[in-house]
C-alpha cells in the first residue's frame, strides 16, 4: 500500500493520520505540491494528492481513501459501526468540505480580498462548533473518529493561514490540543507541517 502524499497538503495529512492510527505496513511517497512529478497525473486524472495505490487499486480524494483504509483494516474503527451514525458522519465530512476546507484554496491563492473572506468563513464556522467541546472529548462524543482526523489538519494550520479565533473558541482549541497529542498524529506529520507552528 503506497500513499502519494503532499508534504504540506492538509488532505494528505488526513490520510497519513489514518494509516498511522491503524499501525499497519505502508509506504509514503512525499510529493512537493508545487512541483508534482508527472506520474501523479497518471495515478489521479485531477493531478492531485493524496492518492493511494494498492496492487491494481488506485484511489484518490482523502475521504474515499480513508474510508477504504478503515474498512480494509477495521481496528481501531474510525467510522461508526451503526449505519445511521455512519451516514451522519459522512454528512459531517461533507459539511467540513463545504463549510471549511473549500476556503483553503482561497487563502492560499494570495488574493488578499478572497483570502480574507475565506479566513472569515472558517473563523465563523469553527466558532459555531466550539461549544460542542465543552461537554465532549471528540466530535462524536468519547470516541475518536474520522471526523476528528478530518478537521485536525485545519486546526493545526490556523496560525499558518492567519486565522485568529476569539475567546469563545477556547473549548475548540483544547480539543485541538487533544488531537495534536495523539501518537499517530505526531508520527504522521512531515517536517514542513511541524514548521507551520512554532
Amino acid at each position: 500500500m503506497t500513499l502519494y502524499s503532499g508534504t504540506t497538503c492538509p488532505f494528505s495529512q488526513r490520510s497519513r493520520i489514518v494509516l498511522y492510527e491503524k499501525g499497519m505496513d505502508f509506504q509514503i511517497v512525499d510529493v512537493d505540491v508545487f512541483n508534482k512529478p508527472e506520474d501523479i497525473a497518471v495515478i489521479n486524472p485531477y493531478g492531485k494528492v493524496p492518492a493511494l495505490v494498492e496492487r491494481d487499486l488506485i484511489l484518490y480524494e482523502a475521504n474515499i481513501i480513508n474510508e477504504y483504509i478503515d474498512e480494509r483494516f477495521p481496528h481501531p474503527q474510525l467510522m461508526p459501526a451503526d449505519p445511521v451514525a455512519r451516514a451522519r458522519a459522512r454528512l459531517f465530512l461533507h459539511r467540513f468540505e463545504q463549510e471549511l476546507f473549500r476556503y483553503i484554496e482561497d487563502i492560499e491563492s494570495g488574493v488578499a480580498k478572497t483570502a480574507e473572506k475565506g479566513r472569515q468563513a472558517i473563523r465563523d464556522n469553527l466558532t459555531q462548533i466550539a461549544p460542542l467541546f465543552v461537554k465532549q472529548k471528540y466530535m462524536l462524543g468519547d470516541d475518536y473518529s474520522m471526523l476528528d482526523v478530518a478537521i485536525a489538519p485545519l486546526l493545526w494550520r490556523l496560525d499558518h493561514y492567519g486565522i485568529q479565533l476569539g475567546k469563545e473558541a477556547a473549548p475548540l482549541m483544547k480539543y485541538a490540543e487533544r488531537l495534536f497529542s495523539r501518537p499517530a498524529y505526531i508520527e504522521a506529520m512531515t517536517p514542513s507541517e511541524k514548521a507551520m507552528r512554532k
